[in-house]
């Protein structure tokens, strides 16, 4: 059964503008704004001395509350006897990072003065998470002198030169070996290149209070089980195989039949009741020599889908792996969509609306749709060309935006995946791994997402689950993955998923 909402504020990313809206809330709720920035230090000091815990420490503090923390936690080192030399960039700005720097007794250090080899460990507190404009100047060059001498480096809540937001390096960036943030993680923590820059991330409780989320109300989360464990369809004793949906897949010519059969297998290993896949009566023997479990039917036109369409128990259908015509794509998608069922469209089928895409986007909007596009950067630029050119406005914003205009939960595959549904929600996922760089590994996600659908979970959710397995399948493999060796390791990742939901799967393991 699907279970009901839950509450998914473990997994919530906030920007920078929600996370500064969380500070205020929680300053007029008690204790004030400095009292945060006295606990963010406190934090801060813990995680410099469990990485460094001898040897000199240099702290490097920008001009805003950023800066104000770094500070802060200098002069907390200092007193617990730790050697710390405090170097400081420009003036501070602000009341809370002008009374943390009164709090330090000594001269500050200009940051010409700055080596950063004569230190065990230097703390990055230049600036933070609402970074939005490229570093110039002597920060750059700072940062710079950084990362030649491979220094250790703890970050406070961003390397400094990461969006926040976006990911984005703005020009350059210290390479942290970890780095330390508060409340919750910031988009830019997975989105890449910035998410390669933080090392180990760590979320410190500076006493902000949950309920604040209520009000903030975030529309972006981490891709992981506590988003979506309410809407998976749990195992029961009662289950059977028509319980659990029929998935369709369509293959195309006799000489491109490959791509269908991955995406059928992983949609059967991922959790349909029944796979079958839909050939043209060219493509059937060679098909047949390939199926065992998945069922094979002939469909050679539109007229025989609408045939097939009258069996209500067929409700989730992947198109595009290896299908080639266009036209009979673009036929194909506009069937399933006006007889209500779901639908992933991919790889080929996404291809053939290059130069339809309004036809594609009037699909989604006006049918109600189970609709999920799972494109590639290229893909996707083809579909939405002006959204691709606003890749500096980062990932999410350019799904959300496709999402919306298109009707439909956009996939903007990568080692990043984001996962974007019309009413704004985004996740970002990060079981992703280069592993999964390798020809084919696609359309096994294309089956995984139909899986889903197919189990009746919500597109959204359907589209998340197949992106996390997807990645947790793969990080499993390890290096030489190719993709059929993805639809194997299923069990071992859904029973990782099962295990992180809560769930156990009846009668097993066996009792003697």
């Amino acid at each position: 059964m699907n279970r009901g909402d839950a509450d998914v504020g473990d997994c919530s990313l906030l920007t920078p503008k929600e996370m500064a809206q969380a500070d205020e809330m929680a300053a007029k709720l008690g204790g004030g704004s400095y009292s945060l920035m006295q606990h963010a230090a406190t934090a801060i000091a813990d995680m410099a001395e469990s990485m460094a815990p001898d040897g000199p420490l240099a702290i490097l503090a920008g001009p805003g509350n950023n800066g104000g923390d770094a500070v802060l936690a200098a002069h907390y080192l200092r007193a617990r006897g730790r050697t710390v030399r405090l170097f400081t960039l420009g003036e501070a700005q602000g009341d809370d990072a002008g009374k943390a720097r009164s709090e330090w007794a000594s001269e500050t250090e200009s940051p010409e003065a700055f080596v950063a080899t004569e230190f065990k460990l230097v703390v990055d507190g230049l600036f933070g998470a609402g970074l939005q404009r490229p570093l110039t100047g002597a920060a750059a060059e700072l940062v710079r002198r950084l990362g030649e001498a491979k220094a250790r480096v703890l970050s406070i809540d961003l390397p400094s030169g990461v969006s926040g937001e976006t990911g984005q390096v703005l020009r350059v960036a210290p390479r942290a070996e970890a780095t330390v943030t508060f409340f919750r993680r910031k988009p830019g923590h997975l989105l890449q290149p910035g998410a390669a820059f933080c090392g180990r991330v760590t979320v410190a409780d500076i006493g902000i209070p949950a309920s604040v989320l209520q009000e903030i109300e975030p529309q972006t989360f981490a891709n992981q089980p506590e988003l979506w464990r309410h809407r998976l369809l749990e195992p029961t004793e009662a289950d059977h195989k028509y319980a659990r949906g029929h998935a369709i897949v369509f293959s195309g010519g006799p000489s491109h039949t490959g791509a269908a059969r991955l995406a059928a297998i992983a949609a059967l290993r991922g959790g349909a009741g029944l796979v079958t896949v839909f050939a043209p009566g060219a493509a059937m023997a060679v098909n047949a020599a390939h199926l065992t479990a998945i069922m094979l039917r002939r469909c050679d036109d539109a007229g025989q889908l609408a045939d097939h369409l009258s069996d209500a128990r067929l409700n989730a259908f992947v198109l595009g792996p290896g299908f080639g015509r266009a036209d009979k794509a673009r036929a194909y998608a506009a069937a399933i969509l006006e007889a209500g069922r779901a639908l992933v469209l991919d790889a080929d089928g996404l291809t053939a609306y290059r130069d339809h895409a309004a036809d594609l986007f009037l699909l989604g909007a006006t049918n109600d749709a189970r609709l999920v596009l799972t494109p590639h950067m290229g893909e996707f630029a083809r579909l939405f060309p002006d959204l691709a050119s606003e890749a500096e406005r980062g990932k999410p914003h350019m799904a959300r935006l496709a999402a919306a205009r298109s009707g439909a939960v956009v996939v903007l595959k990568g080692s990043d995946t984001v996962i974007a549904a019309p009413d704004g929600r985004a996740a970002i996922n990060a079981t992703g791994t280069p592993a999964l760089a390798t020809a084919g590994t696609g359309d096994v996600l294309a089956g995984l997402v139909g899986a889903q659908l197919a189990n009746k979970v919500p597109p959204f959710e359907a589209a998340c689950i197949a992106v996390w397995l997807h990645g947790v399948a793969a990080r499993l493999h390890g290096p030489g993955l190719i993709a059929e060796d993805l639809p194997g390791l299923m069990p071992r990742a859904i029973a990782r998923m099962h295990s992180l939901c809560g769930f156990g799967l009846p009668g097993w393991p066996p009792q003697e």
